[in-house]
């Protein structure tokens, strides 16, 4: 008897890819940069300003006892914010990746450390205030003064790490500007605003290190700088998109 084999053929069929258009992703990447601006803009110019008052920890323990919620919120609208900047530094490199590969990449590790890393590690400090003035287990080591004050040197460090994370956040907007004025996608203009906007958060960050005096006038330098560079970039991604339509692919299964 005879018997018949039947090989079984395996068939490859090629993966489709699917287009995402340069426009789109530059959008995206626009919308999240609101985004930021909307989360780390409430828990620093509404919360911390309005529950910290500099030099006075009995009147700060007394507005974030008073609004732990708020405070609270706070915390977690910054780590939104920083959660949407890791995404923002891998899309702004895939976007400005066929200028220089490298300075992309050179641009989106700063922008990874400067956020998603040393400032979300940095709230722990505030985290850690927060604590003090409501653990029912640190009353009975520090007496109400100390534990206020403990609490606003947490507090101070929470804004000494900010200032950390924004040179790394300089030296990558620095960069940044450079890919966005050599880009075709984007205006050069963009890019002079983004370096203007670099050189506003390294000055903050260096004159509160080498004369605080002068931090004050810094602060307001770099408000401006931000304001201007970033917002019309985020405004530029979200309005136009880029200058010019190119197919970016992403392979799907």
């Amino acid at each position: 008897m005879a018997t018949t084999t039947t090989d079984s053929v395996e068939t490859h069929q090629p993966r489709r890819k699917r287009t995402v258009s340069t426009k789109t992703i530059a959008r995206i990447t626009g919308l999240l940069y609101i985004l930021i601006f909307v989360t780390a803009g409430f828990s620093e110019g509404f919360v911390r300003a309005t529950l910290i008052i500099p030099g006075d920890a009995t009147a700060t323990a007394a507005n974030i006892l008073a609004s732990e919620g708020l405070f609270r919120l706070g915390v977690a609208s910054d780590l939104i914010a920083f959660s949407a900047d890791a995404v923002v530094a891998v899309l702004l490199y895939v976007l400005l990746r066929p200028v220089s590969r490298t300075l992309a990449l050179v641009a989106a590790t700063l922008r990874l450390i400067a956020h998603p890393a040393i400032a979300s590690i940095n709230m722990l400090n505030q985290f850690m205030a927060l604590q003090l003035l409501t653990g029912p287990e640190y009353t009975t080591v520090f007496s109400p003064e100390q534990l206020n004050a403990l609490a606003l040197l947490l507090l101070n460090a929470h804004g000494y790490g900010y200032l950390i994370g924004g040179i790394f956040f300089g030296f990558h907007l620095i960069v940044l500007g450079y890919l966005l004025y050599r880009s075709e996608l984007f205006p050069a203009l963009l890019g002079v605003l983004v370096v203007l906007a670099a050189f506003g958060y390294l000055t903050e960050s260096f004159t509160f290190l080498l004369v605080p005096a002068y931090e004050p006038i810094a602060s307001t330098i770099v408000l401006v700088t931000a304001v201007v560079g970033e917002m019309a970039l985020a405004l530029y991604l979200v309005v136009r998109g880029v200058k010019t339509q190119q197919p970016a692919t992403a392979e799907a299964a």
